[in-house]
């Protein structure tokens, strides 16, 4: 198919703010991205610095042909995100509403309303922007200063799609850092409780893994071991345990997150042991202790969050899953997980088989899988694919 061809020049509003691209910087923004780097603008037509944070403006190309409707941040690397690519529908509240209500009804379908990741930034066309529902509780992330400038229309707009209890800002990302602005954890109306419950399928944590937890059921035998490494919550053990397992031991560095671990396990009449440790550190010393287990899951934080951190990160994940192999009893599950976004899919699978012989053990990949599918991807943009998840059988033949 050809690409559609811009939009023809539209009637400038003389009291609109116009921001005009380079000689053919379009193209990428014509194939579906909602980026547009500092770089890509035409300064000398229209200088960045006119424009305060936040500001609404109409995109538009080296020849002037309307391109979308975008907000500005002269002081970011992405300068510009778009909101709106239709001449008469400029930002507004209703547009905010409107890409609120499609948002949650994708959820709707997907059955996971009330307990979900309900707007992922740019897969669900408002880039800086999450909310995660956790039943009549809201918890909004605002990364940007163009969506800090709507953040009044996002919030009413909350108030008519959803009506939640409360809305509370966890405005405290480092991606703030980069658009100046303060770092801000409140509430935007209503009170949060002092503490909220969250159900996934049969049990009472990160949405993205939803998907990646009802997977592991299958390969969860009755009786099984299972090690959950940085465990956070324990979602992955209490998964495990609900579906036959034997026992299940959470790894994480966190005292505040093995306390709630410990928690979700009673009030699901379970039981989980905790150990307080590095990830590294904890397995080498379970292999020390000759510790076996039949399930082994590794989902630890990014190791890569910068693309000079590669060589490092990839070392570290071939590492973490060695360790991990070393504890696989024969035939064992490995669930081997990154969220790092520079870390490719391809990577961690060379990552993993790396390990996999320096372990003598041969592992197969019984399942590739991403985010949970309340994370869409947007096609044009591969930043809004971070996850990934191998379900790997590892025996003691060497491949």
């Amino acid at each position: 198919m050809s690409r559609p061809a811009p939009s023809p020049a539209a009637p400038i509003d003389a009291n609109a703010r116009v921001l005009r691209l380079k000689r053919g910087e379009e193209r990428r923004l014509l194939a579906g991205h909602l980026w547009v780097f500092s770089n890509e603008v035409d300064t000398e037509r229209t200088p960045l610095g006119q424009f305060p944070p936040g500001t609404v403006v109409e995109l538009r190309s080296y020849r002037d042909a309307f391109l979308a409707y975008a907000y500005l941040n002269p002081h970011a690397l992405i300068c510009a995100r778009i909101l709106s690519r239709a001449a008469d529908q400029p930002v507004s509240a209703e547009l905010i509403e409107q890409r609120l209500t499609v948002a949650l009804a994708l959820r709707e379908r997907l059955g996971v309303a009330r307990y979900c990741r309900w707007v992922f930034g740019e897969s669900d066309l408002l880039p800086g922007l999450v909310l995660d529902r956790y039943g009549d509780i809201v918890v909004g992330q605002i990364a940007t200063a163009g969506m800090e400038a709507l953040r009044e229309s996002i919030e009413e707009a909350v108030r008519r799609v959803a009506n939640p209890q409360a809305l509370i800002w966890k405005n405290d990302s480092a991606a703030r850092d980069l658009e100046h602005l303060p770092h801000l954890v409140q509430p935007a109306f209503g009170e949060l409780p002092g503490e909220v419950g969250i159900v996934e399928g049969a049990l009472s944590w990160f949405y993205d893994q939803s998907a990646n937890r009802a997977r592991l059921r299958r390969y969860v035998a009755r009786g099984a071991r299972v090690l959950d490494v940085c465990s956070y919550v324990g979602a992955w053990a209490l998964t495990a345990l609900h579906q036959g397992a034997g026992s299940a031991c959470c790894v994480d560095a966190s005292p505040l997150a093995l306390e709630y671990a410990e928690a979700n396990a009673r009030s699901n009449g379970m039981s989980i042991a905790p150990v307080r440790a590095d990830a590294f550190d904890a397995l080498k010393t379970l292999l020390a202790q000759g510790g076996q287990f039949d399930v082994v899951v590794l989902d630890p934080p990014a190791f890569i969050k910068r693309k000079k951190d590669i060589p490092q990160g990839q070392a570290a994940y071939r590492k973490l899953n060695q360790l991990a192999l070393g504890l696989l009893a024969d035939g064992g599950l490995l669930v081997s997980c990154s969220c790092s976004y520079h870390l490719a899919a391809e990577e961690l699978l060379t990552a993993i088989q790396a390990a996999a012989r320096h372990s003598a053990r041969f592992v197969q990949v019984l399942e590739a899988a991403g985010q949970s599918p309340d994370h869409p991807l947007h096609p044009a943009i591969p930043e809004t694919r971070y996850l990934k998840a191998f379900f790997c059988r590892a025996t003691r033949a060497v491949g």
